[in-house]
């Protein structure tokens, strides 16, 4: 296929289809691409299932303390006026969601039934039952659609940016994409560049994100230069599902936590008042670290989630998703405990950009979890990452649609076949070195261990590197490949922020406003 594009979105989540939704509005002479790996509604954005953090009751909460929130949960490492901006877009972007036709629950007064989730001081979140992400997703795909200058390509894979220096001066000029469909790579051209790839949760063996979350938009902005941030600042969400088999893992939402379930350990103990005033409702790292601790000192291998004082009939039609999926586990809300654990959930750190979405290198954006915009901290505030999606993916826009006729304009496209076998023998080296990097890609690595343990183990990703480069070349054109080389970089990148993060002396939090 020959491509001619101006801009090039790497990923269909909410960062991506919002950002192309607004150019698309703002500059209907510009032809858009959106490109992903897999269906148009893979990703994280349709798993989203508590909700999305927006100040509207004035009486009670204020932007304030949504700053202040979002300041605590991140330990002072945010930016404030980053969180400031972000926090004071809310409403308007959420009245956008509404005229491209994302539906909220509403309690019986005809208001938004705002809900409550851990680390938020007032009840301040949107949500459409227990699947939120969805509903925003189905819609913004639908209004994408009617957008003749928008063209949504699945099954293609970004692997690589194409970087031209211009008076010594690095900027993007295009991406490389692997047809999956094809087995065909194409070198494309265009004037911008947004990665919208999402998160890494994929370097962990237990983790809540789906399979596409490979760190594919830090790898390829970290191979062309781009400067990246904080990547040791990985979120695990407290309660995932437990399995006994590692893998990906279900979700079981903050805002079952807010309705009221209890965390209680095997003998029925509510352990998360020992260690903040908060309990349920204190910030996932808090209790990420407290069950952990739980578990170390209990020998167990999971905690419950208790919600047998609930009242079923309406907790099943609050969460419709979380109740199907335990039943369909075997497990009874009414009699029994949902065993859960922590699992990989969010990546804080990133791409670094600036308020307008701009990374280091010219003419490449980035938006939504794969990017680094000080909103977040060390830990992301329950319900703002789809929030600072939206704000993030405007900006971008609002900044690009007047100047972007000033970009050297160099659309086109060439291809290259496949010109060796992708053998299954490769694949099985691939996997291989893939579980060795999930066992490696501990919590107790990132967090816990010391300064010489987390060495080692750059040590050994350096190794795992070089036999990636050794054994296979610019003529693989295995997904596989790309995937592990991506969240071998990644790897490697957590551990060194890791390391250098032990020399960093930790802000106070900042005060609101």
């Amino acid at each position: 296929m020959l491509f001619k594009t101006d801009i090039a979105v790497v990923g269909s989540g909410i960062a991506g289809l919002s950002f192309a939704i607004k150019l698309a509005e703002e500059r209907p002479d510009l032809e858009i691409s959106i490109f992903t790996k897999e269906k148009s509604d893979s990703g994280n954005t349709k798993s989203a299932q508590g909700g999305i953090a927006v100040v509207l009751d004035h009486k009670h909460d204020s932007f304030e303390s949504h700053f202040q929130d979002t300041i605590n949960a991140g330990k002072g490492f945010n930016d404030p006026e980053t969180v400031k901006m972000v926090v004071e877009q809310a409403p308007e972007r959420l009245n956008e969601l509404l005229e491209w036709g994302s539906n909220f629950d509403l309690s019986s007064t005809g208001e938004f039934d705002l809900a409550l989730e851990g680390g938020h001081s007032f009840n301040r979140i949107l949500h459409k039952q227990d699947f939120t992400g969805l509903e925003i997703q189905t819609k913004l795909l639908e209004k994408v659609a009617s957008y003749p200058n928008i063209k949504l390509h699945s099954q293609y894979f970004v692997t690589d940016l194409l970087i031209k220096y211009w008076r010594g001066i690095p900027r993007c000029i295009g991406i490389r994409a692997l047809d999956l469909s094809k087995n065909i790579l194409t070198e494309i051209k265009n004037r911008v560049t947004l990665l919208a790839t999402g998160g890494s949760g994929k370097l962990f063996a237990n983790t809540t994100n789906p399979s596409v979350a490979t760190a594919d938009g830090v790898a390829m902005a970290f191979n062309a230069g781009a400067e990246i941030r904080d990547m040791n600042f990985v979120q695990f969400h407290p309660t995932a599902l437990y399995e006994k088999t590692p893998g990906g893992l279900f979700l079981i939402s903050e805002a079952v936590r807010g309705y009221g379930a209890y965390l209680v350990n095997k003998d029925g103990k509510r352990f998360l008042f020992d260690h903040d005033r908060r309990g349920e409702l204190a910030t996932r790292d808090i209790i990420s670290a407290a069950i952990l601790k739980e578990l170390s000192n209990s020998g167990e291998k999971c905690v419950y989630l208790d919600c047998r004082h609930l009242d079923q009939g309406m907790f099943a039609r609050h969460f419709p998703t979380i109740s199907k999926n335990c039943w369909k586990k075997g497990i009874n809300l009414k009699t029994d405990l949902i065993p859960v654990i922590p699992a990989a959930h969010y990546q804080c750190g990133g791409i670094k950009v600036d308020k307008n979405g701009q990374t280091s290198l010219k003419n490449l954006f980035a938006s939504g979890e794969c990017s680094s915009t000080g909103l977040h901290g060390s830990n992301r505030l329950a319900s703002n990452s789809l929030l600072e999606a939206l704000v993030f993916s405007h900006q971008a826009a609002k900044f690009l649609a007047p100047g972007i006729d000033e970009i050297d304009s160099q659309r086109g496209s060439i291809s290259m076949e496949s010109r060796s076998k992708n053998s299954d023998q490769n694949k099985i080296s691939l996997e291989s070195l893939r579980k060795r990097l999930k066992h490696l890609m501990t919590y107790e690595l990132v967090y816990l261990s010391p300064v010489p343990a987390k060495k080692s183990a750059l040590e050994e990703l350096k190794l795992m590197r070089n036999m990636l480069v050794e054994k296979f070349d610019n003529n693989c054109f295995l997904l596989e490949y790309y995937e592990l080389r991506n969240l071998v970089t990644a790897a490697y990148l957590v551990l060194e922020h890791a390391v250098q993060f032990e020399q960093r002396k930790q802000p106070e939090c900042r005060k609101a406003y």
